[in-house]
């Protein structure tokens, strides 16, 4: 690989966290693809295995049936709620990625947790969050209606300092001990200095973002439309919408709930989830990307709110079992939607 100029060099640096950290995220989005789709190209005669992948080098996103609104016949609307504690849900939180103690990046060089897919293609450009909360009516959560997009600055496709302190800072990180140091941006004010021996090394401002990690991720959230295509006599389902949540924590450190971080729209999510590998337990020659993962619906996930004319969520009425068997409930009246179509 040839060297970088020093002036790209300095316009990438810009990308990574105040403690050291020397994985930049333009260029680290690039390498980051190659190992997701993990091709095995061989160099110097050596090869990561016992033969060169050549189905994989590139993908493209299988499209999805087209829908008419005069074919669907019904439709409900559900969200989601998949805990990364669950076994068959690990592929999507491990490997966690971490920082050392000298403040370098530690991931994985073949597969990634999917929460080190969104962070890195959020700071490309790639992809749009959504604010969850409604900026003009605090308390009021609708963001999952993609209303509120947070964008970076003008003539930039990556999220400066101003950006996180006026808007974006409470999705990625909270100044409290308890949030990991993950990358961020360095703002323009960066300088540089030559030392004795002629090289160049760049001076910081002190760190204020922290971010979040994949060990800081507990669960995802999927909005998603169940309904019937006639034309084609199937029960299908897209999923619109997803978010990672977290830990809600109070001023002494203490859990008082979950929240979520932002929205991305899932249409979007699968031009880049397309390209990145979900760990397969049972076949290394078969792995799958994260895409296939969620259209093969390889996840276990509990339905913890329905569309309803209350606008309510399963929690504010049942609890405990009863939620459990509240949210089965729903699922079962969806199959039995598809079965009485049909007569024997």
């Amino acid at each position: 690989m040839k060297p970088f100029k020093l002036t790209l060099k300095r316009k990438l640096i810009r990308l990574v966290s105040a403690t050291g950290c020397c994985l930049l995220a333009a260029t680290s989005y690039a390498q980051l693809g190659c190992g997701a789709i993990n091709t095995n190209v061989p160099s110097a005669g050596i090869i990561n295995g016992t033969f060169i992948q050549e189905h994989v080098p590139t993908r493209r996103v299988v499209p999805l049936a087209p829908v008419r609104e005069a074919d669907v016949a019904w439709s409900k609307r559900v969200w989601r709620s998949i805990d990364l504690r669950q076994k068959l849900n690990h592929p999507l939180y491990y490997p966690m990625d971490d920082f050392s103690g000298s403040g370098y990046w530690i991931t994985n060089a073949e597969r990634h947790s999917l929460w080190t897919i969104f962070r890195l293609s959020v700071l490309c450009g790639d992809l749009t969050l959504f604010d969850p909360e409604n900026p003009y009516a605090l308390g009021s959560f609708d963001g999952d209606q993609f209303k509120y997009p947070v964008r970076p600055e003008p003539g930039k496709n990556y999220y400066s300092d101003k950006v996180y302190r006026e808007n974006a800072l409470r999705f990625f990180g909270e100044l409290t001990p308890q949030a990991a140091v993950c990358l961020r941006t360095v703002s323009d004010e960066d300088s540089s200095i030559v030392l004795p021996d002629g090289t160049i090394a760049l001076v910081y401002p002190p760190r204020d973002t922290l971010w979040y990690t994949s060990k800081d991720i507990v669960a995802y959230r999927l909005k998603e439309d169940w309904f019937f295509d006639k034309q084609r006599s199937v029960m299908d389902v897209r999923i619109l919408g997803i978010s990672p949540v977290v830990h809600q924590k109070d001023k002494t450190g203490q859990i008082t709930g979950t929240r979520e971080l932002f929205w991305l729209y899932f249409p979007h999510c699968r031009m880049v989830l397309n390209n990145f590998m979900a760990f397969n337990t049972q076949n290394d020659a078969q792995w799958m990307s994260y895409d296939d993962l969620f259209q093969k619906r390889i996840f276990a996930s509990i339905i913890y709110k329905e569309s309803n004319v209350f606008d309510r969520s399963i929690e504010s009425y049942r609890s405990g079992v009863d939620a459990l068997m509240e949210s089965e409930m729903i699922n079962d009246e969806i199959r039995n939607v598809e079965h009485d179509v049909w007569n024997y």
